[in-house]
């Protein structure tokens, strides 16, 4: 059908502008466009000076000319327009020069997030202007003069040559040769539509059509303003689900646009990406993108830099870049590099620097992508995309399926054979920017037309030429008269197939997030005004759902802004009628994954999804490609004065604007003269679909869901001058310190868990990879941080870099310094715990730099850094250390700029205040990682201060053991009692187990406790004991297991931290600690039993990498043993004076009696031999251990591997139904008690779900 009138809210395009060269103004040198980031060594006796020469600069270019003046929804940014049509001004050629057009998009972001793109066809056309030709003469005069005076300098060294190199003087003629009387000057010049949506394809060949239609020597068939005027007001957009066709200056152009249900608009050209980086290059800057990492575009060709950038944007569907997006960066606002935030941005390159040479802020996190030699830099400690390989061998099906080869190179795009398939021929012929040499097209077009090669040869006799006449034929044919060749239609097939093949596996990963949005219980006011407090998704137990090897990718990309926005839209849409695009094309995806894997909502495999959506996507193209729906209307001659629209051939002109201002007038134009803010609204409703953008009721979400880095989606291009640099950085200034403050929070609250917020405190919620990717997360920040403001980028890590400054003064300072103690060192002592009497523990910033130095296993900055920060955090002392090293404020001064974060004083003590917050809670961030390093341990020997062993005569010795390892066993001098030694890592550590060897007339030893501390991290262990350890006294042992908790440094009060995994539920501790233990009654017992299983439960319920020590629970205060200990201390009898009767005798009597109770007929006939044999089995085994463990020892090696084969239920059975019991426990006791012991019974059957693994150290020497 033929639309005569537009039917759509929005028309095609907004503007049409006109850039270049003013004759009035002259020229200008431009020379913020003619900076870069290189720094170039020798400045003016280096070579690369012969290229500055004046055709080699730029110039400052102007808007000429836009129309119409102005729209009201769309107000003309001219200074943004300006810089992004002709990022790099003026560029002037000579006659010799490659003059090829070039095009390329460019987009404009405003501070609501809308967008609006730019399609520019940059050409050279001849100055005409005398005086413009006179000063470029001038210049070059200038420019020799300079050159013969650097040449002929004296000699600066003995050995240096005083006459210059022939090679000079060739180079200096070649570059130089501008002769106002020989040779033809020409300028760059630049048309550009600016429309509301990206249809690059469409624009490019409109524009190429008219500029060709400009600089031929035919006129066209109707004046260039007809084809300007049907472009801006009488093309519509084509509507949703269809397809439309319009008219050229010498064929139809045909556009399409994707339905409602379909994957938004995306018309650039994706597989010259995969082809330029290559399929494994491009999922790796995919991964990065979608991780939030600061990407760095690198390319001499502007449209790779947009298409690399639209392309990772595209494919990250269902979510959507929340930070900084400039894919072409004009060269005024370079300082924009030094954002502190997550940026993806493009840089242009002159294809001579070299990138060893490019110095940029910050590189800690940052991705760098040189898209021209198609490599790639990535981060350190970068996750894997989720099936990497499988993902990867699918996407290259999709490209071979097409016949492109992307291995990362450009031979791909050379030949005419790899991409013949899915491009044009132009664009395949591009060895440059996608842009076809006039030459090399001429060639092309006249091979493969005789009929024209005939004529060309025919007139030719004649005499006349047809340099100019030939782009006639040129655009007639360059352009047929048909609605959509093959090669266009696979563009768009290729690109459809791989978005969908991308959209699958967020399909697949998150099929069941709904399952875990947390849906507020409050109106969306309250939730709006309470948005940062509250959490929108569970991820532990999303996590929890995931198969492993998807772990450290999510676990990250559930931190990142992309996801939270995600989900606070799923939150704000109730109903599928208030979905926005986006969320409604995904959920319909995930319905279908649904369907087709019928499954439990939470059951998660790791096994490969292929996308199977191919197909339908496929069809819905091919029917709107092969019937056009819509046919605009086509150009006509405008009401023109006579002699309007004749132009000089070869020069595009500036266009009649009165002819071009005045729109329809017709009542299908009426809704063009709404007021500018309904225009603006009713724009950013019809952007909704396409452009991801909320609608009116969601604006306020818009402002206030955004987080750091969108406060600045794009720097604005329309002022630039210092305050307005100033006013961008505070900017950055205050998201950092924002992000600090959430950070720190939301550390905090997972780290305090659950059970902390019901408790007060408790254990540790999560450890493992989400821990690890939150203190990343918090290394990166600290990184973006310190390299804000700096004044010369030094090493990849700009907080390592400074650290290595403060060591070098501090060293200095010490070498000059006669006092004992270190200037650089902060010479203060950490408290220990006052009753154990350990040396306190040295604060030195610079001796935790040195530890981290000395570390083997860390080879770069970053890695060193973040060390740093993992084992100051461990140690409580990160916000202390930063303080002190801030504290030098000259080298502060020399190392920043003013307006960098570290020197705005009052946000730098908010940041510290906030990391000070870290104390509050125990991190193993250092000791979980470096496992394999070696580290310092000390250990002390605590004897009883009543009863002290000062007459002690045997050799003490100590087997210290940890979830990594144990040290095996360490002889302890008896003078003093302490120890030091250095292993691998041992991680937090678990027991200790001590002893002597009855040497010696008094080999008695009374020991309060063990101290064991890390050396490295300060960590401090106490390991209780209160038992004497020798033949003849308590029970007899000369070997004791220890159970050890971790003791707060920073208090003297012996206050235990809970932080790490320790004893069960804090509350039963309080109320078991004034009572004494065998005063408890029957129901405490029965409750402290119930906790004490309670917490064994819990333990074996949390993801493996997320639990804590099981020894604890079992040994430790409070824990199994103990509980059942009470169990059979309830209601025994009084031993006789003078002897002490342990629980061990009365299981030694019951074994002998089950010893001949298993010969009896009654055992046989009540099947209870298997359990007579069990018990005694295992009693005959611990009574035969080597080891001296005492009768205590022995009860708890007997509940320890009870526990681990499920037998204490059984166990507990027996021994009611003993008659020992009976002689030695009371009428009263909890054992005597039938409806007790069956409750027993049933609490300890709860164990048998379990796989109970025992520490090495509890069973030593026992073979069962």
């Amino acid at each position: 059908m033929t639309t005569g009138s537009i039917s759509s809210s929005c028309r095609f395009a907004d503007y049409f502008v006109i850039c270049g060269l003013d004759i009035e103004s002259g020229l200008e040198p431009d020379e913020l466009s003619g900076k870069h980031l290189f720094s170039w060594v020798a400045a003016v006796r280096t070579r690369e000076n012969f290229e500055q020469s004046p055709l080699r600069r730029t110039f400052k270019s102007k808007v000429l000319a836009h129309y119409p003046e102005n729209v009201e929804w769309n107000p003309f940014d001219q200074d943004a327009v300006g810089m992004l049509c002709m990022p790099k001004g003026l560029s002037f050629r000579t006659q010799t020069d490659n003059r090829d057009p070039q095009f390329h998009s460019f987009i404009i972001t405003r501070e609501d997030g809308s967008r609006t793109y730019g399609f520019a066809l940059t050409f050279f056309e001849e100055v005409t202007s005398k005086q413009i030709c006179s000063a470029m003469q001038t210049l070059y005069h200038m420019h020799n003069a300079e050159q013969y005076d650097i040449l002929h300098m004296p000699p600066q060294g003995p050995s240096s040559d005083s006459e210059p190199h022939p090679s000079d003087f060739s180079r200096l003629q070649r570059f130089n040769s501008y002769d106002i009387g020989r040779d033809t000057l020409y300028v760059s010049k630049c048309i550009c539509l600016i429309a509301p949506m990206a249809f690059p394809q469409a624009c490019r060949q409109f524009l190429e059509q008219l500029h060709c239609a400009a600089t031929s020597a035919q006129p066209p068939p109707l004046p260039l303003e007809s084809y300007v005027y049907n472009i801006l007001y009488e093309v519509p957009l084509p509507p949703a689900g269809r397809s439309l066709k319009f008219s050229g200056v010498y064929g139809p152009v045909v556009c399409q646009r994707p339905g409602t249900a379909e994957l938004p608009l995306f018309d650039f050209p994706l597989a010259e990406v995969f082809v330029l980086l290559g399929v494994e290059n491009m999922l790796q800057l995919f991964t990065c993108a979608l991780l939030e990492i600061q990407i760095l575009l690198y390319s001499q060709h502007y449209e790779r830099l947009m298409t690399v950038a639209e392309t990772i944007t595209a494919l990250m569907f269902p979510f959507q870049w929340q930070h900084v997006y400039v894919p072409i960066l004009p060269a005024s606002l370079l300082h924009f590099l030094d954002a502190p935030v997550p940026y993806l941005m493009g840089l242009h390159s002159n294809g001579q620097q070299d990138r060893t040479k490019l110095e940029l802020p910050q590189e800690a996190n940052l991705c760098f992508v040189d898209i021209d030699n198609h490599f790639i830099e990535l981060p350190e400690d970068l996750p894997q995309f989720p099936n990497k390989l499988e993902f990867i061998q699918e996407i290259s099906e999709v490209l071979s399926a097409f016949g492109v080869s992307a291995e990362g190179n450009l031979s791909g795009i050379d030949g005419h054979g790899k991409l013949q398939t899915f491009q044009t021929a132009d664009l395949a012929s591009d060895k440059r920017n996608g842009n076809l040499a006039s030459s090399a097209f001429d060639s092309y077009l006249l091979r493969e037309n005789e009929t024209i090669a005939r004529l060309q040869a025919l007139v030719r006799k004649t005499g006349i030429s047809l340099d100019k006449v030939s782009l006639i034929a040129v655009g007639i044919d360059r352009f047929p008269k048909v609605q959509c060749d093959d090669e266009g239609l696979k563009v768009h097939q290729l690109n459809v197939q791989m978005r969908e093949v991308f959209t699958n596996r967020f399909a697949q990963m998150f099929a069941d997030y709904e399952v875990f949005v947390i849906q507020p219980n409050q109106d969306k006011e309250s939730w709006f005004t309470n948005r940062d407090q509250m959490q929108n998704f569970d991820k532990a137990s999303f996590l929890s759902d995931q198969p492993e090897p998807y772990l450290p990718f999510l676990s990250h990309f559930l931190e990142t802004q992309m996801f939270a926005s995600f989900i606070d839209s799923k939150i704000l849409c109730h109903d599928d009628e208030d979905k926005e695009h986006t969320l409604r094309v995904f959920d319909l995806r995930v319905e279908k994954i649904r369907m087709l894997h019928v499954r439990t909502p939470t059951l998660r495999s790791s096994m490969y999804q292929r996308c199977t959506n191919i197909e339908e996507a496929m069809k819905a193209i091919d029917i709107r490609m092969s019937k056009i729906d819509h046919t605009a209307v086509h150009p006509h001659l405008l009401d023109m004065k006579i002699g309007q629209g004749r132009y000089e051939p070869g020069f595009f002109p500036c266009l009649q604007a009165d002819v071009l201002a005045t729109p329809p007038t017709s009542n299908k134009w009426a809704k063009r003269s709404a007021p500018a803010q309904w225009r603006r609204k009713d724009r950013q409703k019809q952007h909704t679909e396409h452009l991801y953008l909320d609608n009116d009721l969601r604006e306020k979400y818009i402002q206030e869901a955004r987080n750091l880095g969108t406060t600045i989606r794009q720097p604005k291009l329309s002022n630039l001058s210092p305050s307005v640099i100033a006013q961008a950085n505070w900017k950055f200034v205050e998201g950092l310190l924002k992000e600090c403050r959430n950070k720190t929070k939301r550390m905090l609250v997972e780290k305090m868990g659950r059970e902390a917020v019901e408790l007060g405190h408790g254990e540790v919620s999560i450890t493992g990879v989400e821990e690890n990717t939150l203190i990343a997360s918090l290394c990166d920040l600290l990184e973006r941080i310190w390299s804000h403001g700096l004044q010369v980028k030094q090493g990849k890590s700009s907080l390592w870099s400074h650290l290595l400054h403060y060591q070098e003064n501090s060293e200095k300072k010490e070498a000059t310094s006669s006092s004992i103690s270190r200037p650089g060192d902060n010479s203060d002592r950490r408290k220990s715990d006052a009753g154990c009497n350990m040396p306190p523990l040295k604060i030195s910033m610079i001796d935790d730099m040195r530890h981290i130095q000395n570390i083997s296993e860390i080879k770069t900055d970053v890695g060193k850094a973040r060390a740093w920060v993992r084992l100051s955090m461990e140690k409580k002392l990160l916000s202390r250390h930063l303080k002190q090293l801030l504290s030098d404020h000259e080298l502060t001064k020399k190392l920043y700029k003013r307006y960098a974060f570290l020197r705005c004083d009052e946000e730098k003590e908010q940041f510290l205040y906030h990391l000070l917050s870290f104390c509050a809670v125990d991190y193993f961030c250092f000791t979980n990682v470096f496992t394999t390093i070696m580290i310092p341990y000390h250990v002390w020997v605590i004897p009883s201060k009543k009863l002290g062993g000062s007459m002690f005569t045997a050799n003490p010795w100590v087997c210290v053991s940890g979830e990594l390892a144990e040290t095996g066993v360490l002889q302890v001098p008896k003078n003093t009692l302490e120890i030091t030694f250095e292993c691998q890592n041992l991680g937090k550590l678990t027991t200790v187990q001590m002893g002597h060897d009855n040497a010696g007339l008094y080999a008695k030893w009374l020991v309060e406790c063990v101290m064991v501390r890390n050396e490295i991290t300060g960590h401090a262990y106490k390991f209780p004991c209160g038992r004497w350890l020798g033949k003849g006294v308590d029970d007899g042992s000369l070997e004791r297991v220890l159970v050890g908790e971790l003791v707060s440094s920073a208090d003297s009060d012996e206050r235990p931290c809970r932080t790490p995994p320790m004893q069960q539920s804090p509350s039963m501790m309080r109320r078991f600690t004034t009572i004494p233990p065998n005063k408890l009654n029957t129901g405490q017992i029965q409750e402290g039993v119930g906790e004490a299983i309670n917490s064994i439960v819990k333990h074996f319920h949390k993801p493996e990498k997320e639990r804590g020590s099981l020894t604890v629970l079992l040994c430790g205060e409070y824990g199994l043993v103990w509980a059942l200990e009470q169990v059979f201390q309830n209601g025994f009898r009084s031993p006789r004076l003078f002897k002490n009767v342990f629980i061990w005798d009365f299981l030694e009597k019951a074994q002998v009696y089950f010893d001949s109770a298993q010969q009896s007929p009654e055992a046989r006939v009540e099947n209870c031999q298997s359990r007579f044999n069990h018990f005694c089995r295992f009693m005959h085994a611990i009574s035969s251990n080597p080891r001296n463990i005492g009768k205590d020892g022995k009860f708890q090696m007997l509940v320890c591997l009870g526990a681990r084969d499920h037998l204490l239920h059984h166990w507990i059975a027996l021994l009611a139904d003993c008659p020992i019991t009976v002689q030695m426990y009371e009428d009263t006791a909890l054992l005597r008690d039938r409806s007790l012991v069956n409750s027993l019974i049933r609490v300890l059957q709860t164990l048998q779900e379990f796989n109970i693994m025992l520490e090495p150290s509890l069973i030593k020497g026992i073979g069962l």
